[in-house]
């Protein structure tokens, strides 16, 4: 009994341990989360006036997408981060974002486009893009307001 003494004591003490661990792992995720959840209901608190004054949209846009007998008519919408980034973004967005867009739409087969999943995606990337193009990166999100898809 002697000789499993030191074998239970490290077996326990190592039990503990992990125990540890994974106590400490799990109370972090959790300070995570609620980190985000309240920077995504920050966001959500903004009034129906505070999101007009930081969108802007931009009207129809005819191109040609990837498919070569497919061509889309499609109204965007963008969520900036604040005034001053929104009037930067009006002054600039015919002669810069809208170009962006049809290049994007030019690489993009209507597959991609048909579902909410994609249309997400697309959204991601163009937002992506933009930001890149933009003297400071103030766009938040872009959004599809209208799209209509028809064969040439």
């Amino acid at each position: 009994m002697k000789k499993m003494m030191p074998w239970i004591a490290t077996t326990l003490l190592a039990i503990t341990l992990i125990v540890v661990v994974v106590f400490v792992f799990m109370q972090s995720q959790n300070k995570n989360d609620n980190t985000h959840t309240a920077a995504a209901a920050e966001e959500k608190k903004l009034t129906a006036d505070e999101i007009v004054e930081v969108s802007s949209e931009l009207g129809q846009i005819k191109t040609n997408l990837a498919d070569a007998d497919r061509i889309i008519m499609v109204s965007f919408s963008f969520k900036l981060s604040d005034k001053k980034a929104k009037e930067d973004f009006e002054k600039i967005k015919s002669i810069t974002v809208k170009p962006i867009i049809i290049e994007a739409l030019a690489d993009t087969k209507a597959e991609a486009l048909s579902s909410a999943k994609g249309m997400k995606q697309f959204n991601e990337k163009l937002t992506g893009l933009i930001n890149e193009a933009l003297p400071e990166p103030n766009l938040k999100s872009t959004s599809v307001s209208d799209i209509v898809i028809a064969p040439m």
